[in-house]
């Protein structure tokens, strides 16, 4: 372990350094959700209501974390969340977060708003899931459609909970802007955090040219500092589940529908052919004081009757993990921890990340009297303060 791990112990760790690290403009843009942080604040506060009710003195000794999710057994209950524009805050960090993921065994989506082509993260880590925005035009998203299937990918994450560009003010305020505008301030920023400018920036530049957004489209992207680079993120509020349903019948692989909030919703993606569903509010990113979803997994669970239902948003700790799966959720995703890891120490970064989460999980399982992961459920909660959970005991 390098000396720059030594004292991360946590992955709010990682947090804190990365705010030391990066400039504020592309720590903003990591950090940052949307308006008055409502949401983001609710993803937290949702854990904190929820206590276990441990059992001890069972011998504990057989436990492990490998968790079967479709066709394979995973090393962990938890997996890559897909975030944009990693390459920004660290160096190849699309490729940086797959590689760590793969040799840990676990799952990594990559996101559509990423600056490294979808060819070269395939090529080299092929079991990564890559997250999709549905281009507002069909010839476009068949296009689209054809180049994930022939990179390689086989399961396909269509993002739901993006057809409006969301108000996020808190960008603007740490002074990151789409398109990335100089000015001195930037300048600033970048001379100011010396390893981020010459280890991730300029380096950046130096081996592969002015970053483009690379996978919105079939074809390649504006670069960062574009006029137009807004227009790759719009028109798509005209999208139906109609859409979803035509992207089912072209993908040949494994199609997961991620942003789902409500029974409906989940209902629906069922009913379009998905083989799984990922309960997310986007990290506090969309729409302000969206409910968490812990709030709404058990009864979205419930509702789908078996049909694989994973989780994001705030996961922080190994009893967050414990308490989403207690609840029904088949797999975790954790995001913007695994942003920070790769900016602070690259792959070794993420490694560590992955390791302690890991960890964390492993120990509470013990403290918890399980063995397997499949052995958790409601009984093992109590609600502490706030809204009742279905199924769980006052």
């Amino acid at each position: 372990m390098t000396a720059r791990l030594r004292h991360i112990l946590s992955l709010d760790d990682f947090e804190r350094a990365a705010r030391r690290h990066l400039p504020r403009p592309i720590f903003g843009y990591v950090a940052g959700a949307v308006e008055n942080g409502a949401t983001l604040r609710e993803n937290r506060a949702a854990f904190d209501e929820l206590g276990f009710i441990p059992r001890n003195v069972t011998d504990v000794s057989r436990r492990t974390t490998t968790t079967r999710l479709f066709d394979r057994d995973h090393a962990a209950p938890f997996g890559i969340a897909p975030m944009g524009i990693s390459a920004l805050s660290a160096y190849r960090g699309d490729l940086v977060q797959a590689r760590a993921a793969r040799d840990a065994g676990i799952p990594m989506m990559m996101s559509a708003s990423s600056l490294i082509r979808m060819e070269e993260v395939a090529a080299e880590c092929p079991d990564t899931w890559f997250q999709a925005y549905l281009p507002g035009e069909p010839q476009r998203m068949t296009a689209l459609l054809e180049r994930v299937a022939r990179a390689g990918f086989r399961t396909l994450v269509v993002t739901v909970d993006s057809q409006i560009l969301s108000n996020r003010e808190h960008n603007v305020r740490a002074g990151f802007s789409t398109p990335l505008r100089p000015s001195l301030r930037l300048a600033w920023d970048g001379v100011t955090h010396p390893r981020w400018l010459l280890g991730t920036a300029l380096r950046t530049l130096l081996r592969h040219g002015m970053p483009h957004f690379e996978n919105n489209y079939a074809e390649r992207g504006a670069p960062i500092l574009a006029r137009h680079v807004a227009r790759d993120f719009g028109g798509r509020d005209h999208l139906t589940w109609d859409h979803v349903r035509q992207v089912r019948q072209q993908w040949q692989g494994r199609m997961i529908v991620k942003g789902v909030m409500c029974l409906d919703d989940a209902l629906l993606a069922r009913d379009c052919g998905a083989d799984g569903i990922v309960v997310s509010n986007h990290g506090g990113r969309q729409l302000d004081s969206t409910v968490s979803p812990l709030r709404v997994l058990p009864g979205i669970v419930s509702a789908v009757d078996g049909m694989p239902v994973m989780v994001d948003s705030g996961f922080r700790r190994g009893t967050d993990v414990l308490k989403a799966l207690a609840l029904g959720a088949r797999f975790v995703f954790v995001g913007r921890p695994f942003n920070y890891a790769a900016a602070v120490a690259g792959e070794a970064g993420v490694r560590h990340a992955i390791d302690l989460l890991a960890d964390e999980v492993l120990r509470n399982m013990g403290m918890l009297g399980l063995n397997h992961l499949a052995d958790i459920g409601p009984e093992k909660l109590m609600r502490m303060t706030g809204i009742r959970h279905p199924g769980m005991p006052v």
